[in-house]
């Protein structure tokens, strides 16, 4: 969600702060602004829409200064107008903040403040802070201290208990155009270091060109930067002392090449990631030597004595997570549970020993995930049986993350960086995350038995799925190439569509859960997944004429159950669009968009590409912006 860019230096703020901003576009928004300092007091602009606005304003007016904050805000208390757009501003004008995450209290104070005569200008949460900063300096300067920095950072020290929820904010004040302030509660920010120079930001972007030697900030520090260092104190407002640490990997900077949007750009890469994870996790198995099957980054403790499988996921990584469920279970024998994480915290399962819980986000910082995992962590602590003690495992794209600092394994998908919100190749990446866990899983139960029955499958069924594995990056890219022209053709059929359908069972149903919501982020247009075999259970009601039905008939155990579906949604005069391999049975479909005959298991490696290429072409043939849907944002940092 919103991003937030803080600087100070020796060079003009506002510039970088407008190019670190354009670096967390991605993220998505709908209001942008930066505040800077310098000798002539504080200098605020803000713009409604796309950052395009704030810099034709900038240009305009201008903002001097070598200290500055700046801000992409997605819309939470307020509608995305002008007055809600951050920085927010004290009473005087001369102390501005920005804030991602949510104040949950913030009506108790604005009340309070209200009833001292203090005038609020937005409907946002965050404007009570800088109301309460003022309050506070206002107090210790009565009291006779002087106006610097060290008083900036006491009163934000004073201030933040009274803040309850998540929270990453930036301070500046006038009356010290030399130094900024900054604090994070259960939202990500980040320090980067430059020679002579400090760039805060929420996402590692926005340090694109600036620097690759980072300082993240943990839960309850504040930081005070100045142009001669940065201070860091934790919750308790004892000074910490902590080494940096250099970002790893090298794509930072996003790059749309030729392609219309960073979407198709990022289904075209998918190729390319599964490649990159073959080599990466396939090692080439040698007869009669002791080769694993596949080769992951973890700790053998965590595959040791499980029993027990939860995941923890929201959106597009949930249904990732659904597809790992089932492979878990089927390939290793292991039971297999998927949470909501946004329900988790709320209506935790009980307690069960031996059990791993995994915590999916593409992101790494998804406010839900991490919340239920550290609940989840902190009532196993609690439990002195050691089978019960907490394992946690976090699946991301971002080493760098909330989630890396907060689980002991983490698996690091490695997809690069993904600009659309509507995920694609983190999709697959995560996919094939579950698949290598879910093999090797399976490799070390192979032979085991639990109660008399086998716990998993042979190893000889797990090198002929490893061997298809293998073919997948060749697959996908012939399938990404006919399926983009494919789609393309179609996507006018969609003209005046508000109703879509997507069915699959077994394996596949969580993929039409994913085309389903492929199809409502980008192109707005209602559609829903069901298990195929569910549609005469009440959903065959909707159908007719006017609502399209997408169905995954993949040869399996329930290849001839689908089709029997299909049939009664033709019955209904419903436009049947069949993802299924070329064959007789076919010849069902309306329209075929075909995908390789593969072992199902494998099958939504490659069912989800046509899902996906679907809904880009719908979306942009109805000139929507695709890579920034309305109301939604890439990185979900608020419950």
């Amino acid at each position: 969600m919103c991003g937030i860019v803080a600087l100070i230096g020796s060079r003009e703020a506002a510039p970088q702060l407008l190019e670190g901003l354009r670096q967390l576009e991605y993220r998505g928004y709908d209001s942008a602004g930066i505040a800077t300092v310098d000798g002539d007091g504080l200098h605020c602009l803000k713009a409604e829409g796309k950052l395009v606005n704030l810099t034709t304003r900038f240009e305009a007016q201008g903002a001097p200064g070598q200290c500055g904050i700046g801000h992409t805000r997605w819309a939470t208390h307020g509608k995305p107008e002008e007055r809600n757009a951050h920085p927010h501003l004290d009473g005087s004008g001369r102390l501005a903040v920005v804030q991602n995450g949510i104040i949950e209290n913030y009506r108790g104070l604005r009340e309070e403040l209200q009833s001292q005569g203090v005038l609020f200008r937005s409907e946002t949460d965050t404007e009570v802070i800088p109301h309460l900063l003022a309050r506070e300096l206002e107090r210790r300067r009565a009291a006779g201290e002087q106006a610097s920095a060290a008083l900036l950072l006491a009163a934000l020290q004073s201030v933040l208990p009274l803040l309850q929820g998540a929270y990453a904010l930036a301070v500046v004040w006038a009356e010290v155009p030399g130094a900024l302030v900054v604090a994070r509660k259960a939202a990500p920010l980040l320090i980067g270091l430059g020679e002579g120079e400090f760039l805060c930001a929420s996402d590692t972007p926005a340090l694109a060109g600036f620097t690759r030697t980072i300082l993240p900030m943990e839960d309850g520090e504040v930081a005070m930067l100045t142009p001669l260092g940065i201070e860091l104190y934790d919750a308790a407002g004892q000074r910490v002392q902590r080494s940096p640490s250099l970002l790893s990997g090298t794509e930072h900077v996003a790059d749309k090449r030729s392609f219309r949007h960073f979407m198709l750009k990022e289904i075209h890469e998918q190729p390319e990631t599964a490649a990159l994870w073959v080599a990466r996790h396939l090692p080439e198995v040698v007869e009669g030597e002791a080769t694993p099957l596949v080769a992951l980054p973890l700790a053998a403790e965590v595959f040791e004595g499980v029993e027990r499988i939860q995941i923890l996921a929201c959106g597009t990584s949930r249904h990732a997570a659904q597809v790992g469920a089932y492979l878990l279970e089927q390939l290793a024998g292991i039971p297999t549970s998927v949470f909501y994480a946004s329900e988790f915290r709320y209506a935790p399962p009980p307690l069960s020993p031996h059990t791993l819980t995994i915590g999916v986000t593409q992101s790494g910082e998804t406010a839900d995930t991490l919340a239920a995992l550290a609940m989840e962590q902190e009532r196993r602590r609690l439990v002195a049986d050691p089978a019960y003690r907490p394992r946690l495992l976090g699946i991301t794209n971002r080493a760098e993350s909330s989630l890396a600092r907060m689980v002991d394994h983490i698996f690091d998908i490695g997809a690069g960086i993904e600009v659309g919100v509507a995920a694609t190749k983190t999709f697959l990446g995560q996919l094939l995350a579950f698949y290598g866990l879910s093999l090797a899983f399976a490799e070390r139960r192979v032979g085991q038995r639990q109660g008399g029955v086998s716990s998993g499958r042979s190893r000889e069924e797990l090198k002929a799925l490893v061997a298809q594995l293998r073919q997948l990056p060749q697959q996908l890219e012939a399938l990404v190439a006919d399926h983009d022209q494919r789609c393309a053709s179609l996507a006018h059929r969609f003209e005046g569509t508000q109703d879509v359908i997507f069915l699959g069972r077994g394996i596949n149903y969580p993929i039409a859960l994913e085309g389903a919501l492929k199809l409502k982020e980008i192109s707005y247009i209602h559609a829903e997944g069901y298990p195929a075999g569910e549609m005469k259970h009440g959903p065959i009601a909707l159908l007719d004429a006017k609502v399209p039905v997408v169905s995954i008939a993949m040869p399996g155990a329930v290849f001839d159950k689908v089709l029997s579906n299909a049939q009664e949604a033709k019955a209904r005069d419903a436009q049947l669009i069949g993802v299924a391999p070329e064959c007789p049975d076919a010849e069902l479909f309306d329209v075929l968009l075909p995908v390789p005959a593969v072992d199902e298991l494998l099958s939504p490696l490659l069912t989800v590409i046509p899902m996906q290429l679907l809904s880009y072409h719908i979306a942009a043939h109805r000139g929507l912006d695709v890579d920034q849907p309305r109301n939604l944002a890439k990185s979900v940092t608020v419950e």
